[in-house]
């Protein structure tokens, strides 16, 4: 059965065909490790791990590979703004490195709490700058370079077809890309490989280097290391759609200068989630955690399955209500699961051509540019079925799970897994207090917040107690 994947570059959904039959290389841009993952950020990892878990459920062979910049990035990928790790330990009183550690330990603990699968190769830009100074003296030595100012800067006037992948005009690239003018760029779109002389005078994470002691641009970290760890002709590279106009731009640039040839055969690129009229980011300081989501009662697998109701390539526009609707749907979801599974006969019928056949369905739709939502119509017929036994659709659920990783095999509800005592403590307290100041409204607010997460509470003259709910 066909893989069919909608190609940024060609702007088209396209079969899918691998570089070596059987296998699959996957590069995705991970985070910038100076701040916790927005849920937006997050929705990105999702479709990158249901992308991953789909080429596998079609018995691919994935290296997925992922960046970890935790060197300084300015906070526009056009070279201006602040340095983000610089601003991370400025904020929190910590050194640069501290913060980087603290911050990768936070984003993989999301992962783990979404069910998203690891990389299989983890790559810190910090443990590879020889790889980026390796890269850049060969675009030098090709003529792709220039100095200025003491910094290496790329002149994209040398590579052609800059915009190929934007399909924006030059003048358009450079409107959008919010560029602060640089007396030292021949073309406003160039931009710095290596800075030796930057605004930050005493930039703490420094290297040394052909061109003097100084640090790496942020689109060199991800040529670099795909080249390293994919060679020279990548199957799939995926991040954002904000990475398009500029970063995978420049990284296109980048590496397609060095090899001489095309290196990505796949673009795919996950649409943003939109709170307030806009794109959730950083730099608004109002952005959403997955912590933050939990403390209003969510688990993360809601949030997981809020977000596999849209297709990757849609807006996903985000709000509580939304997503109570979501935590319901799900919750539903598990309870017709729970009641087939307890309903399960022994030595019940295991026809296998009947079970490959819903297999292929569902096969089918995650093989069509991850239909997801079309994936959990073939569910809900495994569930509704009446040619299937209750042993058959454990399998079919089982089996879709995999790529849904939603533990809908679980016995007990995941978020009761999940449970912050400290949290709910606090929950308890906050009652309590409105119940003193007679703010009946508030107090039944934070009972039903308790309910939704599986929390009874049970009020005593001698105060209040609570248990999960099984």
């Amino acid at each position: 059965m066909n893989f069919y994947i909608y190609n940024t570059m060609s702007r088209k959904k396209e079969k899918f065909i691998p570089v070596h039959k059987g296998k699959v290389g996957i590069y995705t841009c991970g985070p910038t490790v100076y701040n916790y993952a927005h849920i937006g950020n997050l929705r990105t990892y999702i479709f990158e791990d249901l992308l991953k878990k789909s080429l596998e459920y079609d018995s691919y062979k994935v290296k997925h590979v992922m960046n970890v910049t935790d060197v300084g990035h300015l906070q526009s990928d056009s070279d201006t703004g602040e340095d983000k790790m610089q601003i991370g330990a400025e904020r929190e009183n910590k050194t640069v490195w501290q913060i980087a550690k603290f911050y990768e330990d936070a984003f993989f603990e999301d992962c783990n709490k979404l069910n998203i699968k690891r990389p299989n190769v983890i790559c810190k830009a910090t443990d590879h700058i020889q790889d980026m100074i390796n890269l850049i003296k060969t675009l030098e030595e090709k003529g792709y370079t220039y100095i200025a100012n003491g910094n290496v800067y790329y002149s994209i006037d040398k590579f052609k077809n800059y915009n190929k992948l934007a399909h924006l005009s030059m003048e358009e690239l450079e409107a959008g890309s919010r560029v602060e003018v640089d007396e030292n760029k021949k073309n406003p779109l160039d931009f710095v490989l290596w800075f030796t002389n930057s605004k930050f005078k005493n930039q703490i994470m420094q290297w040394d280097s052909p061109w003097g002691r100084g640090f790496p641009g942020w689109h060199i970290e991800c040529s670099a290391m795909s080249l390293k760890y994919l060679g020279d002709t990548i199957d799939i590279h995926c991040g954002g759609v904000d990475h398009i106009p500029v970063h995978h731009t420049n990284e296109i640039a980048q590496s397609e200068a060095a090899v001489g040839h095309t290196c990505v055969n796949y673009w795919m690129h996950g649409e943003f989630l939109v709170i307030n009229g806009g794109k959730m980011s950083k730099s608004s300081g109002g952005f959403l955690t997955l912590s933050k989501i939990q403390e209003q009662g969510f688990s993360p697998l809601d949030y997981r399955y809020f977000c596999l109701q849209s297709r990757y390539r849609k807006q996903l526009i985000f709000s509580y209500s939304a997503l109570k609707q979501a935590q319901s749907s799900y919750n539903k979801l598990k309870d017709k699961i729970a009641s087939i599974v307890s309903s399960v006969k022994e030595n019940e019928r295991k026809d296998e051509e009947l079970i490959n056949k819903y297999k292929s369905k569902f096969k089918e739709q995650i093989g069509d540019d991850l239909n997801i939502p079309n994936a959990f119509t073939v569910l809900f017929q495994v569930i509704k079925s009446d040619e299937l036994t209750n042993r058959e659709k454990e399998i079919l659920i089982e089996s879709f799970d995999t790529v849904f990783s939603l533990d809908l095999l679980k016995a007990d509800n995941n978020k009761l897994d999940n449970i912050d005592e400290n949290l709910v403590d606090k929950l308890i307290a906050e009652r309590e207090e409105a119940r003193n100041n007679k703010d009946w409204v508030k107090a039944d607010e934070i009972r039903d917040k308790l309910k939704d997460m599986g929390i009874d509470i049970l009020d005593s003259k001698n105060g209040t107690t609570w248990k999960t709910r099984k």
